[in-house]
């Protein structure tokens, strides 16, 4: 019983979006506690959900290999929660690396507009550091070579280069932080693309 109260349980906000990855056991206590519901696929890929005393009455009707016995209990492990109060994404800062600008700016010289590989990219102080600009998000912008040696110690307009765009801290939408060594249960797949594991980073659609 004690590993099946260890499994991974996906967990899902009030919006049906995936936010954690809990224990089994925290799970059926936050079940018990009325803060969440099971979700459970039927056949048909619609979705029910369940209360505690529904999922127990379920467990009794359709037994499972994957299931908590006690003396007087006998509950399946679920594979996925929903919170019912809890609507929002957890809130982390996006961290300022090479690997995310280059994620933000999509590969493309922010000067000409053409996309490269990321060797042949440099990252360009938009405002020179020697005349006070700083290393952050608004003025650090992906550069091509030929660009970056036209614009040298200059500012764009000194250059004669225009930004194609407004450099910014790019938007986080996290997802659940996992670790992807876990094997995925089947039943998580329709909540959670596996492109966006730890990050979706981007500008808004249009801007």
């Amino acid at each position: 019983m004690q590993g099946f109260l260890n499994q991974p349980v996906l967990v899902l906000n009030r919006l049906w979006q995936a936010v954690n990855v809990c224990t089994a056991r925290r799970a059926l206590t936050l079940l018990f506690e009325g803060q969440a519901q099971v979700v459970y696929g039927a056949d048909d890929g619609s979705f029910q959900t369940f209360s505690f005393r529904q999922w127990q009455d379920f467990s009794a009707q359709q037994p499972h290999p994957e299931s908590i016995h006690t003396i007087s209990l006998r509950i399946r492990v679920p594979r996925v929660i929903l919170l019912v109060v809890f609507d929002r994404l957890p809130k982390k800062e996006v961290k300022f690396t090479r690997h995310n600008i280059f994620e933000r700016d999509h590969n493309t010289c922010q000067y000409c507009g053409k996309v490269f590989e990321r060797k042949d990219l440099n990252l360009d102080h938009v405002i020179p550091r020697d005349r006070g600009g700083p290393t952050t998000w608004e003025n650090i912008v992906c550069s091509c070579i030929p660009c970056n040696t036209r614009k040298a110690n200059h500012t764009p307009a000194e250059a004669g280069l225009h930004l194609i765009r407004k450099p910014k801290r790019p938007k986080w939408r996290p997802f659940i932080q996992i670790n992807l060594g876990l094997p995925l249960h089947d039943s998580w797949k329709h909540f959670v693309d596996l492109a966006y594991w730890n990050v979706e980073l981007g500008e808004d659609i249009g801007g």
